[in-house]
């Protein structure tokens, strides 16, 4: 019994695989993943993504939905991207947000000398406006850990969470 999931690849964008790697392009970029399973076989003829197998075993049916996923979410990203909404709250000190090429440094979070830094990957944009911070870019995987990162970055250690509830939370994702 041949088991498959197909993926149609949009207008605009062009994929292809190079050895084991789906290579999908588009507008807001190039991004490439490793695509190997024992027991899958991947194709890719430029207008339809294709992932099967011939075995009924759960793990690698599971594999096969999470690499259609990952092919579709891959098309989104190089057409559209991804974006997180992020807010910046605090009650006692007011947070400063500066913005380097490789971090983002929160300083004065909870009155502490030394600032926090969250380190920004490439090809993630991170914008500071106001007290907000939205972090996009076309891999959805990197943006999520990207905003995963500053929001751990304010983590308050001892002190009482119920009562300082600072922090720079994610509100928001598009």
């Amino acid at each position: 019994m041949l088991t498959e999931r197909t993926v149609d690849i949009p207008e605009g964008v062009t994929a292809s695989m190079e050895g084991s790697n789906l290579v999908v392009s588009g507008p807001k970029g190039t991004l490439r993943r490793g695509m190997r399973y024992p027991g899958i076989v991947v194709t890719c003829d430029g207008s339809v993504f294709r992932v099967s197998t011939e075995s009924s075993r759960k793990k690698i049916l599971a594999m096969l939905g999470t690499y259609a996923s990952h092919a579709r979410n891959m098309c989104t990203g190089v057409t559209s991207g991804f974006e997180y909404r992020m807010k910046v709250v605090y009650n006692h000190f007011p947070i400063q947000l500066k913005q380097t090429t490789e971090a983002l440094e929160i300083a004065n979070f909870l009155g502490e000398k030394e600032s926090r830094f969250a380190r920004i990957p490439e090809g993630v944009d991170v914008k500071i406006a106001g007290d907000e911070v939205i972090v996009s870019g076309a891999d959805k995987e990197v943006v999520g850990t990207t905003a995963g990162r500053i929001e751990r970055a304010t983590k308050v250690r001892h002190r009482d969470p119920r009562v300082f509830q600072d922090g720079i939370y994610i509100i928001g994702k598009a």
